[in-house]
């Protein structure tokens, strides 16, 4: 497989290279393959389906193709993952696929921990250690800081927007020890993020360390996180008939979205040949994207504040990947956008748990709501002529090409439920009136003590702070 650049096509290079350097230092530019492959329609149509660890395989072989050869790509697969993303029908047509069954309880889980994996196979004739920088609007440190921790010849920091995330996920972030360390930044994530890729790009920096990434600008954190999509759509597709009497639906993901880089990951399952008609981008009040879809014009801004702090992102990395891959007319006939603000929020959590008896954390909530109002009349009020007001919460007017099928109850959503409601627990007691249950694996985190050290937002001082510490 032949990895390109969204900002220089010109350029070739292998999956090691894009792995280790995790973006173009030359460009700024994303990692992406120039094309997509296909899985065997055989494969794919298998009754049952294939298992979670096959699909994986099968979907990771053609993107390491003579650089992992197939007995260590599954020892990886194996090794990196003991759990897997259980399907919870919720009404008749609504899946929620739980991406909270890892060790940290989000689904930065599913890349993290084949990131880590590949990176220490390609690493591990190295003398000196690679260094992973990392920013976080939440749930991404954690879940790298747990899959790289005492992993031999990785070395992570990672940077989150100091007092912008909960308690439950600092503590996650600011405990770690030894290989691993967080850096509590003054700033939002936005801001975080700006730290890290202007180090990517500083050629002094690089002279005395090596550096890579392990958020979603990491081509290895997008495509592990493909294979959940591909998964569910293959067990949705093979019960529908049971759940619903619909046959050969339109399955549409429904996906929080705030770097984007889990939506970037659904377009490769799609184009691999998941059974996904389309995708909505389900986001809070950052809603860069949905007002890109909306207008045209992509305009980045300051991230703001939400309940969904793990999508508090005004500027996402991967609408590089995705204006890369599709036109603008070519995502909007893939794709809804929807938003919500901090009030309807917490009402969506509420609404899911009345309507549905199941417990959904804030980020899950905004996709719940926007499926809910998509099936029930949101899109046939579209499609109808009703044009709605991008600066109010809701559906953006642009007409999908499966629209019809929602008209015509042929379609099913699948939810992604990113994180466990209790990382989230006040604003989920808010909603509901119950706390939901902490499992033992977060609650072991609230006992240790914090580590975190405090960085201004300057990158100079940061700079200063690697070379001090790491170099």
């Amino acid at each position: 497989m032949i990895y390109t650049d969204t900002r220089d096509k010109s350029v070739k290079t292998d999956f090691r290279t894009a792995v280790i350097n995790g973006m173009n230092k030359d460009t700024g530019g994303l990692y992406i393959p120039v094309s997509f492959p296909k899985l065997n329609p055989s494969f794919i149509n298998k009754t049952p389906e294939p298992c979670f660890r096959d699909i994986a395989f099968e979907m990771a072989k053609p993107f390491v193709e003579n650089e992992i050869p197939d007995n260590d790509l599954m020892a990886i697969i194996n090794d990196a993952y003991p759990f897997s993303a259980p399907i919870v029908p919720v009404d008749k047509t609504s899946y929620v696929l739980e991406l909270f069954h890892g060790p940290t309880c989000a689904f930065k889980d599913f890349g993290a921990r084949f990131m880590a994996r590949v990176m220490s196979y390609f690493n591990r004739n190295e003398s000196t250690p690679l260094h992973i920088l990392v920013a976080t609007s939440g749930d991404t440190g954690s879940a790298v800081g747990s899959a790289f921790y005492k992993v031999p010849g990785l070395d992570v920091t990672i940077l989150y927007p100091e007092g912008k995330i909960s308690p439950l996920q600092e503590k996650q972030l600011s405990t770690f020890d030894g290989n691993v360390r967080a850096l509590k930044v003054k700033g939002t994530f936005d801001d975080c993020q700006k730290l890290v890729k202007t180090a990517f790009t500083d050629e002094t920096l690089r002279e005395k360390l090596r550096l890579s990434s392990a958020n979603s600008i990491n081509i290895s954190r997008l495509l592990p996180q493909s294979f959940y999509y591909m998964h569910s759509s293959l067990v949705v597709r093979n019960r529908s008939w049971a759940d619903n009497k619909i046959e050969n639906p339109d399955i549409i993901a429904v996906v929080p979205s705030g770097n984007f880089g889990n939506l970037t990951s659904g377009l490769i399952a799609k184009e691999m040949g998941a059974p996904i008609k389309g995708l909505v981008a389900a986001t809070n009040s950052n809603k860069t994207i949905p007002d890109w879809i909306a207008s045209g014009n992509y305009e980045t801004r300051p991230s703001v504040t939400t309940y969904a702090n793990a999508m508090d992102v005004g500027a996402p990395s991967n609408y590089e990947r995705i204006s890369a891959f599709y036109s603008l007319e070519q995502v909007r006939k893939m794709f809804a956008a929807y938003w919500l603000d901090n009030d309807g929020i917490v009402d969506a959590i509420s609404s899911c748990y009345d309507k549905t008896g199941y417990t959904i954390d804030p980020h899950g909530a905004i996709a719940w709501k926007a499926w809910y109002d998509i099936k029930t009349s949101a899109m046939e009020s579209l499609v109808a002529g009703q044009k709605n007001d991008i600066e109010k919460p809701g559906l953006v007017s642009n007409i999908p090409e499966w629209a019809d099928s929602i008209v015509n109850k042929k379609a099913v959503g699948i939810i992604l439920e990113t994180a466990h409601p209790a990382k989230f627990g006040s604003t989920v007691q808010k909603a509901t009136g119950n706390a939901p249950l902490i499992p033992d694996r977060l609650e072991k985190v609230m006992n240790l003590p914090d580590k975190a050290v405090p960085m201004e937002n300057d990158y100079n001082k940061f700079k200063e702070w690697l070379l001090a510490n790491l170099a």
